[in-house]
């Protein structure tokens, strides 16, 4: 009996792998091109073969250039503007050899070639007459650049042979220059040097055809607007003469304005001062009216300031006050009966009844000159209104004046620009060519292609890259688990273990390898399971293991036998046949399969002694399945089971149940309620992640203790190569049982 100690258990136990970097998938790719290496270059043989021999069938093309000169800026004489007509618009230089490129290029041109050198006949083209390959027959009938159909109409022909032209035609204009090389493709040698320069005489005829008829057309268009110009213009001329008479302008451009406008000056100055003595002499009204109708004497119209203001009224007072100081000095002198005082009373007298006769004739005298100010001030008005019409009236004739005068000048104008451009298209040289041949085509002394080494790599570089993408494309839609770290990053589980495809004998069964021969490959992965089980739950003194796969022929049945094989030589243990649906322990152990099992144990409550049993040479128990009971789901799912479990407990250290697929059915499901773990079972190569991930999401949503996932037939050769997982010191292990990679097994 095997026994391990501790330090060996841990050191025999699986740790998570940690996710794929980006680099490792550099390594899978290339892993999946080197599976594939045989198909790929046979793919790359047989497009090689096939290119050689379409390459080498080939035949020869010719290439001849012709150099083109395309004049930019053309000889300007007389009529240098005429460019302008002819050139609606060219833009910038670049523009404009680009322009003439696409001009060269255009299908018209070609189609003149095809009629002026009858292209349509050469055996080039006319497929009629034309040699086929050795591959014609094996590609489907069509139609050729010629019309080879002999009821292809001639339009047809025509323009085929037109589209193959214009696509044998390149243009390469060399750069910072203005010259262009037109080249021409054929299998001709002559022809590649006919075409090229016909092409270009071509392009410098029709050119000079096409400036010629620009300049007939422009100079019968100048002709008859020229006339139509010049009547307009005698009719404008007509109409301003006609107007000068009507209105009788003599002066004109603003000289007969200028009186007008001064004397608007004048009696707007003179209508400022009317209306201001008008003002004055109006305050001056109101100032004796008022005082009159108050019944004032005349000494308080003394008072009045224009009054005073006046010449009578000064002069008067000054009288006054000379009477008034001769009579101061008189009464200084002499007495009030002295003759000279009573003279000099008299005097002052006389003065003030002078002044008073004064103040009345003044104040009688201002409303007159109210009166008169008044009328003077409305007269300047009316002055004033009348030079405002009369300037107003001139300065509409001079508009209008003006705008005849504009009409004649502008007629004038354009009738001279007219009658210059029709003098500038006649005299100018309209014979100059746009472009000029400055080196012929010549015929070509070696063919210019096809590249039949090009040819033949392009192709094997295609295959080769068709086959890899291809093989790429291959391994990424593989959904089939192929290696243990594809456990862990598909499916979210660690890989608990690997098995070996192993080579036995056709009567010997896989299911005992582990007791019959335990010095192999398979027998040490089975021996490693077995550590990793044990130290996962070394607080847990009994442990149940339970075994499931997601479909059938996983090997969960292989497994669980070998497994508990393993266990019963450290542990007393007990193999139970929980499969009820497809029950085959007993038979591979050469029991009864009538014989009483797990079925009476739960359902009739029998003696463990009489359904357990003991592998004959052996230490394991077996409890196989018995009788298959009609719905197996509620015999597991009943209390008896877990009443069964309990008494199995008690007897064995560990149980190992082999259990029915989770895809099919829920028993698995059931059972894991009684396991301490579960490992899954998944078959290398064969199970898509997508269906052993489903299986796995159903356990884990009623909490099943899931350990782990054993990757069964697992090509140990096949991985190294192609994954590159089990490389190293771990192959020259198991090559040293000679259990390496040999045959395939069944579960």
């Amino acid at each position: 009996m095997n026994t391990l100690t501790r330090q060996e258990m841990q050191g025999l136990t699986f740790e998570p792998q940690q996710p794929e970097i980006e680099q490792l998938d550099l390594v899978r790719y290339w892993r999946a091109i080197a599976r594939n290496k045989w198909r790929i270059l046979a793919l790359v043989a047989l497009v090689g073969l096939i290119a050689t021999l379409y390459a080498y069938s080939l035949k020869p093309i010719y290439r001849s250039t012709t150099t083109v000169l395309v004049e930019g800026s053309r000889p300007k004489g007389a009529g240098a503007s005429m460019d302008d007509l002819y050139v609606a618009y060219t833009g910038t230089t670049r523009d404009f050899y680009l322009t003439q490129f696409e001009i060269i290029k255009s299908r018209e041109f070609a189609e003149r070639l095809v009629r002026v050198m009858g292209l349509t006949k050469h055996p080039e083209f006319d497929g009629r007459r034309a040699s086929k390959p050795w591959y014609a027959a094996l590609l489907p009938a069509s139609g050729s650049a010629g019309g080879s159909s002999a009821k292809a109409s001639d339009e047809d022909i025509f323009d085929g042979v037109v589209g193959a032209v214009m696509a044998r035609t390149s243009l390469q204009p060399v750069r910072n220059t203005q010259l262009v090389k037109v080249s021409f493709d054929s299998g001709d040698p002559e022809l590649a040097a006919r075409v090229p320069n016909t092409l270009a005489t071509i392009y410098i005829v029709a050119d000079m055809e096409a400036r010629l008829e620009s300049t007939r057309r422009t100079t019968e268009f100048l002709a008859r607007q020229s006339e139509g110009l010049k009547e307009k213009l005698v009719q404008s001329e007509a109409a301003l003469q006609q107007y000068r008479e009507r209105e009788k302008i003599v002066e004109v451009k603003g000289v007969s304005l200028a009186g007008a406008s001064r004397q608007l000056e004048e009696l707007s100055s003179s209508l400022v001062d009317a209306r201001r003595k008008r003002a004055d002499l109006e305050a001056a009204y109101e100032q004796v009216n008022a005082a009159r109708q108050q019944g004032k004497a005349a000494d308080s119209l003394e008072s009045l300031p224009y009054l005073l203001r006046h010449p009578l009224v000064q002069r008067a007072k000054e009288a006054e006050s000379e009477a008034e100081r001769r009579l101061s000095d008189a009464s200084k002198r002499y007495g009030p009966d002295h003759p000279r005082m009573v003279a000099a009373q008299a005097e002052l007298k006389t003065a003030r009844e002078n002044l008073t006769r004064q103040v009345n004739t003044v104040a009688q005298g201002v409303a007159k000159d109210y009166e008169l100010a008044r009328a003077n001030e409305a007269a300047i008005e009316r002055a004033l209104g009348r030079s405002k019409g009369e300037i107003q009236s001139h300065n509409r004739k001079e508009f209008e004046l003006q705008s005849l005068e504009r009409d004649v000048a502008a007629n004038r104008q354009l009738y001279d620009t007219f009658m210059q451009r029709s003098k500038e298209s006649r005299a100018g040289d309209m014979q100059t060519a746009i472009a000029r041949i400055v080196d012929d085509a010549r015929p070509p002394k070696g063919p210019f292609g096809p590249n039949k080494q090009l040819i033949v790599g392009l192709s094997v570089l295609a295959a080769l890259l068709a086959g890899v993408s291809l093989a790429l494309l291959i391994e990424r839609l593989n959904n089939r688990v192929k290696a243990s770290h594809e456990v862990e990053s598909k499916l979210g589980v660690r890989a608990l273990g690997v098995l070996p495809v192993t080579m036995v004998e056709a009567d010997r069964p896989l299911e005992l390898m582990f007791s019959e021969s335990n010095q192999n490959a398979f027998s040490e992965s089975i021996r490693t399971i077995r550590s990793s089980v044990l130290l996962s739950g070394l607080q847990s003194p009994k442990k149940v293991v339970l075994l499931t796969s997601s479909v059938p022929e996983e090997g969960k049945t292989t497994l669980a036998t070998n497994l508990a094989f393993a266990f019963s030589q450290v542990k007393k243990t007990l193999l139970i046949e929980a499969d009820m649906r497809r029950p085959k322990i007993g038979r591979i152990l050469g029991q009864d399969r009538h014989r009483p099992g797990l079925a009476e144990l739960v359902a009739q409550g029998l003696p463990l002694g009489e359904c357990v049993y003991q592998v004959p040479d052996s230490p394991l128990y077996v409890l196989q399945a018995g009788r298959v009971p009609p719905n197996p789901l509620e015999l597991i799912s009943s209390p008896g089971m877990e009443l069964a479990m309990e008494r199995l407990k008690e007897e064995f250290e560990v149980i190992v149940m082999d259990s029915p697929p989770v895809q099919l059915v829920s028993d698995a499901v059931m059972l894991s309620q009684l396991a301490t773990s579960v490992l899954f079972v998944v078959r290398a190569d064969k199970t898509p992640y997508p269906i052993a991930r489903h299986a796995l999401s159903r356990l884990h949503r009623v909490d099943a203790p899931v350990l782990g996932v054993v990757l069964n037939q697992i090509d140990l050769e096949k991985a190294d190569n192609y994954y590159g997982e089990y490389s190293g010191y771990g192959n020259r292990y198991y090559r040293k049982y000679g259990y390496y990679g040999k045959d395939k097994v069944t579960a």
